[in-house]
């Protein structure tokens, strides 16, 4: 059974057409990546999965359940996290603190509690190691706000890492690096695979065809097509709605 499943999810904007009756399934353990050109509609199908906006139709289930009206919270809750933006609290937090706060958030303790709970070390312990897990543990008392570009990225993963999830939703987690930030990000994407399934949009493709074992193609919100790399490599349809003749890394 897929760990999460998709049936007919629509989302239309006015006249504009962001997701139309986009069926698919992800698997439990793998990458599953999502691709389009720039206008696709693949932010809005994140935003949908995730809870940030709500379809005009269709389901999500996840694990069997549904949760298409599900908060974000709930979703959270149950094992579905997104990477997210740092947000100015969180910059003004060393990576340490913002990683122990999603802990803290994940336990269900109110932020209210936020001094009392900074006594707790096994609060700060789990946050350690999930900074050490996607390779940020020398910088942990760092401020979010003097973390390079990229490894503000590999924080942002951390914090949704910190929630415990079963699935994560990564949008465009390669965006703005260079050659060895991006380098990085694939490495720790790579480590990650195979202990929490990942679902992630992204337009670097030599990241894509490295990293997924199934690619769905978003094109104007139709889903055109969806399988292994090498099937998509080879579609004609994929290749001239988007990847053209650019050269893919084997």
């Amino acid at each position: 059974m897929a760990l999460l499943a998709v049936e007919r999810l629509s989302k239309r904007f006015g006249g504009l057409v962001a997701t139309e009756a986009v069926s698919l399934g992800v698997e439990p353990g793998g990458v599953h990546a999502l691709i389009g050109p720039n206008g696709a509609g693949k932010s809005t199908l994140i935003n949908q999965l995730s809870g940030s906006l709500a379809p005009d139709s269709g389901r999500i289930f996840f694990d069997g359940e549904d949760i298409t009206a599900r908060a974000m919270h709930e979703r959270v809750a149950r094992g579905l996290a997104r990477s997210y933006q740092i947000t100015n609290v969180f910059k003004r937090f060393s990576a340490l603190d913002g990683v122990a706060l999603a802990v803290q958030a994940r336990s269900g303790s109110s932020l209210r509690f936020w001094q009392p709970v900074q006594r707790e070390r096994a609060l700060f312990d789990q946050a350690a190691a999930v900074l050490d897990r996607v390779g940020l543990g020398a910088r942990k008392d760092t401020p979010a706000a003097a973390l390079a570009h990229g490894e503000q990225r590999q924080l942002e993963v951390a914090l949704a890492l910190a929630t415990n999830p079963r699935l994560l939703l990564l949008d465009e987690p390669m965006a703005g690096q260079g050659p060895d930030e991006s380098a990085r990000m694939i490495e720790l994407l790579g480590q990650l695979k195979g202990s929490v399934t990942l679902l992630l949009v992204e337009h670097d493709m030599d990241a894509v065809f490295r990293l997924a074992d199934t690619i769905s193609v978003l094109v104007y919100g139709r889903l055109i097509a969806s399988g292994p790399p090498a099937a998509i490599r080879a579609n004609e349809e994929v290749r001239r709605a988007y990847l053209g003749e650019e050269e893919v890394t084997p």
